[in-house]
């Protein structure tokens, strides 16, 4: 076969893949250099206030939280797409205090509340598939066998639309990963191919017509979760915080940047947006999209929307 010719660049194809990773790390190197004279006053004040402040001064405490999750149990593996307990877990103890309650709007297989039951706190999701319930529900009685905690845990059946406006409950935080849109039917791509077809796994959410994930427009599918969103403001105590755990992506050749569509969108309904935290995902497989006529990004990592309720 015929080598296909690099026009862009100057790179081999492994250095073009690393180039393409969604989030570039700084070397200890790259930190700032203050003037001496003001490292020697920083140096003072250190002895007499906090050990730790030269390290924060120094810019050297990492500027991304770097997700390591532990492999996926098989019944949450049968989802097509989760989030990690641990990074909801530092989520949680951020936001909340022991005993408070947290909701999850789009549960999925119970990653939330089997976070809840770590932590201790009490916990409610609200998801729409019965089949997604069930796994659920064996993964959370898993759990339940190992802690000995005084919480509640609720699952609701329903389309988070209709259900949380029915809530009587209050919350003192919300965390959830909504749905992609409908990019979990795009073409069957290397990606797919390798992660979820060849292992029998589900490459959708469901096939319900009221399921956010099957919409055809990216506009009426961010609309709708607007909706979502603009209902989780009722029942989310004031001055309590929303998190939204999002990818951009790409569908055919365009790329979308969902984060900043969906925080336009939930500030629209009222939330104010506080920052965004990035969150490595390093561990996941590089695809050689565009090699070797353009750029196409890796995205190894997620933006955690932080929304308090002013």
């Amino acid at each position: 076969m015929k080598k296909k010719k690099n026009k862009l660049n100057n790179l081999d194809n492994k250095s073009w893949l690393v180039a393409t990773k969604s989030v570039y790390f700084q070397n200890e190197s790259d930190t700032l250099n203050f003037d001496t004279e003001l490292i020697e006053e920083f140096k003072k004040w250190v002895e007499t206030k906090r050990k730790d402040a030269q390290e924060l001064f120094g810019q050297k405490i990492q500027s991304v939280i770097n997700s390591k999750p532990p492999a996926r149990d098989k019944l949450k593996r049968q989802h097509p797409a989760t989030f990690a307990e641990s990074d909801i877990n530092r989520l949680i103890n951020f936001f909340t205090k022991k005993g408070e309650w947290v909701l999850d709007p789009f549960l999925g297989v119970g990653s939330t509340l089997i976070s809840c039951l770590q932590t201790g706190r009490n916990g409610c999701g609200i998801e729409l598939t019965e089949k997604w319930i069930n796994l659920a529900k064996n993964r959370i009685k898993k759990w339940l066998n190992l802690f000995n905690r005084d919480v509640k845990i609720n699952i609701i059946k329903g389309d988070a639309r209709n259900e949380i406006k029915k809530l009587r409950q209050k919350f003192q935080f919300i965390v959830t990963s909504p749905p992609y849109w409908n990019i979990l039917k795009k073409d069957k791509d290397h990606k797919v191919l390798a992660e979820r077809i060849e292992k029998g796994l589900a490459t959708k959410y469901s096939k319900s017509n009221r399921d956010l994930g099957n919409i055809e427009s990216y506009e009426e599918f961010l609309e709708q979760l607007g909706t979502v969103f603009g209902q989780c403001r009722g029942v989310l105590d004031k001055g309590r915080y929303l998190c939204v755990i999002v990818s951009d992506f790409r569908h055919k050749s365009k790329f979308y940047s969902f984060h900043s569509d969906l925080a336009k969108i939930i500030e629209d309904h009222g939330f104010s947006l506080e920052g965004i935290t990035i969150l490595v995902q390093n561990s996941k497989t590089l695809y050689p999209y565009g090699i070797p006529y353009a750029f196409v990004s890796n995205i190894i990592h997620q933006n955690i929307l932080i929304f308090r309720n002013r």
